[in-house]
């Protein structure tokens, strides 16, 4: 039997790696923090902790670093996902996972089962929402059998995972792969039931419209810089390819020199998201659509990154390059000239998309909170 503190470390390692996303699967990320340990080859699989212990860990270490937040989050959460699920509800729609049982963490996405014998009917539905998805088949073999499932991950404020089955799995008791036990879920009904139990005065109608009216910055932020991956640019001056990957360099070089300021993250982040919509002239395309979501000095950022390069090749007029240089953002626009010009490397390492806004996201909140 394995030692018993050897095994609470390996819970406590194995949850790190989830809680930071760093690994999504139990057993892959138990085997990681074994490893790291040094004694991976002296456990059988039973020696190692539960899914169930190491996702005590992780609730715990979001409880530390979340805080009240938390609570107010998973709320939030429960009321989008009613949203959609009202929307779905042809599909007997039945919310599963950390949403419904309480042990989210930063990350955590809204899963929902859903019944149909029709895919097509299913998007359609999502189509007619103009809400965005992506189809993703995937294939599971256990004890020699094969079966696919089809995921539909919806874009939205929070993240969803619709798992869609056959109208007749409707009743089919599912049991958690954490437990072992039936996967705790609830109808739209069961829900509504719940948020009312922990607010008796909650009008459920409001709380949804005022969810589906909601716009969040960063969701635009997101939406506008998604389609830059489809834009390829000319590799005598980009031979890095797209323009999503362009713009996470240019914030990865960005971070490195100003990690702590989010108005100049959010220009190295979003000074090409006009690219997208007219190349012809991307910074005006790029500023429309982001009126209103960024602070003057971001706009102005934005709005001068490309009279910061031709003073830098010295092709700026005489007019505007005195102008810039008097500028109370002359330093800002020269650093941010840096980054963009330095921000072309194929194959450099950046991170995801969803990390950068979630970092600039948490100096936002950290602001609101000081």
């Amino acid at each position: 039997m394995a030692d018993e503190r050897i095994r609470r470390q390996i819970a406590f390692l194995a949850a790190q790696l989830m809680y930071h996303r760093t690994e999504s699967e139990y057993f892959t990320a138990k085997r990681k923090a074994a490893k790291q340990l040094g004694v991976e080859y002296r456990f059988r699989p039973g020696d190692l902790p539960s899914n169930a212990e190491i996702r005590d860990q992780i609730q715990a270490m979001a409880r530390v670093h979340e805080g009240p937040k938390r609570l107010e989050h998973l709320k939030d959460m429960r009321f989008e996902a009613l949203r959609l699920m009202r929307k779905l509800a042809r599909f007997r729609p039945r919310l599963i996972g950390s949403v419904w049982t309480g042990h989210i963490r930063h990350g955590s996405d809204i899963d929902i089962h859903i019944f149909s014998d029709s895919q097509s009917i299913v998007t359609d539905t999502l189509d007619d929402y103009a809400l965005p998805y992506e189809v993703q088949k995937k294939r599971i073999v256990k004890y020699g059998e094969e079966r696919v499932f089809t995921h539909i991950h919806v874009d939205d404020r929070f993240p969803f995972e619709l798992t869609l089955y056959p109208e007749d799995k409707v009743h089919y008791v599912f049991k958690s792969s954490i437990t072992g036990r039936p996967i705790e879920r609830a109808s739209i009904a069961e829900l509504e039931a719940a948020l009312k139990a922990e607010d008796p005065d909650v009008d459920l109608d409001f709380e949804v419209q005022r969810v589906e009216d909601h716009v969040d910055r960063f969701e635009l932020y997101r939406m506008l810089l998604r389609p830059l991956e489809g834009v390829k640019q000319g590799p005598k001056y980009h031979p890095e390819g797209d323009a999503l990957y362009h713009s996470l360099q240019v914030f990865e070089l960005a971070r490195e020199q100003r990690g702590y300021d989010e108005e100049f993250l959010l220009a190295a982040l979003l000074h090409d998201v006009g690219k997208a919509i007219d190349p012809s002239d991307h910074v005006v395309a790029g500023l429309q659509s982001l009126e209103g979501t960024i602070t003057g000095r971001t706009e102005a950022l934005i709005a001068f990154h490309m009279d910061a390069h031709a003073y830098r090749n010295g092709t700026l007029g005489a007019r505007a390059r005195t102008r810039l240089q008097n500028s109370e953002d002359f330093e800002d626009l020269m650093l941010l000239q840096e980054c963009d010009r330095k921000g072309r490397i194929p194959g450099a390492i950046v991170c995801e998309l969803a990390e950068a806004l979630d970092y600039i996201r948490k100096l936002a909140e950290e602001d609101d909170q000081g």
